[in-house]
């Protein structure tokens, strides 16, 4: 997962599949959406997907990343290996669950494959052996990167996860991960919350390289 984030631009894509054009969420859709700072969120009817921002947003600079000492130490004593990229479509099956009207819908994760295949999706995996314990993926353009859904099968797998995309933005250049909302697990690991139009420069930055 380099700096890079894959290409930026979202005039660098075809329509690519109808079906994920006609929904909003073709790789071209995708990609115009995260440079404008908005997050697809999808729901059970047949219309495009919606696209939405938060006011605050929720970021964590990478500069200002950190992990909890106790989140470090129960870590090191759980010995997981952090991946990236290794499973991709479990990671997004595990984050959508099968629950009715979740925002992470068949055709979504369809779109998400399809930034993946074009290197601009990713996951970041947490591994006891042959077991995926934790993940989640996002998107990454220029220096900026999100962290859209995480699950967790065992104690600590999404702490890992996190914990590893943290890691992996400071060893890749990355300077903003956004994480859109805010909770008190992510406030711990150095999150903040900037308004639209602090986000907005932030972003612009960010991808700028």
């Amino acid at each position: 997962m380099a700096g890079e984030g894959g290409r930026s631009g979202s005039d660098a894509f075809g329509s690519g599949d109808p079906d994920l054009a006609a929904a909003s969420i073709s790789p071209m859709h995708m990609v115009a959406g995260y440079e404008a700072g908005a997050f697809p969120m999808d729901s059970d009817d047949d219309g495009p997907v919606g696209w939405y921002t938060t006011d605050p947003r929720c970021v964590i600079r990478v500069d200002d990343a950190r992990i909890p000492r106790t989140v470090a130490r129960m870590l090191r004593r759980r010995g997981y290996e952090v991946r990236v990229d290794t499973a991709f479509s479990e990671v997004l099956d595990a984050c959508g669950g099968d629950r009715e009207g979740v925002w992470l819908t068949p055709r979504l994760m369809r779109g998400y494959e399809a930034l993946f295949d074009l290197g601009i999706a990713h996951s970041v995996e947490a591994w006891d052996g042959d077991r995926l314990v934790g993940g989640l993926f996002g998107v990454a353009m220029g220096r900026f990167i999100t962290a859209e859904s995480m699950f967790h099968r065992a104690p600590d797998g999404g702490n890992a996860a996190i914990a590893g995309l943290i890691h992996i933005a400071r060893t890749n250049d990355f300077a903003l991960i956004d994480v859109q909302m805010q909770s008190p697990h992510v406030m711990r690991f150095g999150a903040t919350t900037m308004d639209a139009d602090q986000f907005a420069v932030a972003l612009s930055e960010a991808l700028a390289g």
